[in-house]
């Protein structure tokens, strides 16, 4: 018994993923690496992300009262799908293919683990137990995705070295937000993917990443604060380029960690309002300057329009509804583009020293900060009387194809909804 044990585990090349509650089991490998991972590598870490412990042992090993979640390890699976299939119950996923729908994964119970096994294999009758419903892609996961403001298509698609490059760069697109400041949307997506290349060949972790972007955020505000101001700027922008980098990264490589969530969320919350006062630090150095600008009440706008603007966010999830507030409604996310965030920001400090009037990017900065933090209050407000209507605050991305038609440019400018990546 035992030696059939090992004979099963060498054929089936199984990796088996077990909690509490469920277990998942893996089955077989690709040789084909996206982003330098195997599929059982990439499955492995896409478990234990949705909150499963990893274990290996074989079919026979499973527990007699465990629910299974099976998957084939010649597809490449969205994490959207993965944590579907888990909380669904009794389901076969099947995809479409040339030669019509193909089983690829499934949730069952253990005594039908065997019986679906060898039908994800492709072998024996090809039905189901009873009991077993047949679902599609569309049915276990959604498409939009709060953590990263984007509505496209989950997927579950073919392993093989043809399609090796579009699946990368499906991985990386899909590691993008979809509605976030112009910078990070139009100007860094190209290089970023470079950098991602790079790191994942020179086995840099992200956490590696996010420690060089805090060393130069705290680099960028010294020079400032000495009145080196291009210096300053080159720094400072290298650090929002990494702070790119290191989240793509971890999404393609699937190695996010908490530790590395609260270094690059803390310091993307913490530092931009530090920046603006060394910028006026490094202008006060200069005395005509210092005495023609009223630092300490920019100082005061900045802060306290910074830290209203993030208050308003937050009211809106907190009180309004649980996704962000510039997916509300198509003029939302159109602020978002240039919301007086590090960014567009950084964009009016480097033009006010291209022009060689630095004093005057601290004034444009907080005089924007003051009112996009204006116009966030003036959406919450009207958040919270829309609530009270019959029908609801609705963000405007599950209102596609709906009350907003999918040729409409909001659509086709913050989402990937329309190419339809399930066709195997």
């Amino acid at each position: 018994m035992q030696r059939d044990n090992q004979t099963t585990m060498q054929e089936a090349q199984m990796v088996c993923v077990f909690d509490t509650k469920k277990i998942a089991v893996v089955l077989g490998d690709s040789p084909v690496r996206l982003w330098r991972l195997t599929s059982a590598e990439r499955l492995e870490r896409q478990l234990q992300h949705a909150g499963i412990d990893v274990w290996h042992d074989s079919l026979e090993a499973l527990p007699a009262d465990a629910a299974v979640v099976i998957l084939r390890a010649d597809y490449l699976y969205d994490s959207r799908v993965i944590k579907g299939l888990a909380k669904a119950q009794q389901v076969l996923l099947e995809v479409e293919s040339g030669a019509g729908k193909v089983p690829v994964a499934a949730h069952v119970r253990a005594d039908q683990a065997g019986v679906v096994g060898e039908l994800l294999r492709g072998r024996g009758s090809g039905n189901s137990p009873s009991g077993i419903v047949r679902v599609t892609v569309a049915q276990v996961a959604q498409g939009f995705d709060a953590a990263l403001l984007k509505l496209d298509h989950p997927f579950v698609l073919p392993l093989s070295e043809e399609n090796r490059g579009a699946l990368e760069q499906l991985l990386f697109s899909g590691a993008y937000k979809g509605i976030t400041d112009l910078v990070t949307k139009w100007l860094w997506p190209v290089p970023a993917q470079w950098a991602t290349h790079l790191c994942v060949g020179l086995r840099v972790a992200p956490n590696h990443v996010t420690a060089l972007s805090l060393v130069l955020a705290v680099l960028a505000g010294v020079l400032f604060a000495r009145g080196e101001f291009g210096w300053g700027l080159l720094a400072g922008w290298i650090m929002t380029f990494l702070d790119t980098v290191d989240g793509k990264l971890a999404r393609v490589t699937v190695t996010s960690s908490r530790l590395g969530n609260i270094l690059d969320h803390g310091l993307d919350l913490i530092h931009p309002p530090f920046w603006y006062l060394a910028w006026g630090i490094g202008l006060a150095a200069n005395p005509a300057v210092a005495a023609a600008l009223p630092l300490h009440l920019l100082y005061w706008v900045i802060f306290v329009g910074y830290i209203g603007g993030r208050l308003c966010e937050g009211a809106f999830q907190l009180w309004i509804a649980s996704f962000s507030i510039f997916t509300w409604r198509p003029v939302d996310s159109y602020f978002r583009l240039i919301t007086a965030r590090r960014n567009p920001n950084m964009i009016l400090l480097t033009v006010s020293l291209i022009l060689g009037r630095p004093d005057l990017g601290l004034i444009a900065v907080a005089g924007w900060t003051a009112l996009s933090t204006a116009i966030l209050l003036l959406r919450l407000l009207l958040a919270v009387q829309a609530k009270r209507s019959p029908g609801g605050v609705r963000s405007w991305l599950g209102e596609i194809g709906q009350t907003v038609d999918k040729r409409d440019l909001a659509v086709r400018a913050f989402t990937t909804i329309l190419p339809d990546h399930n066709k195997a």
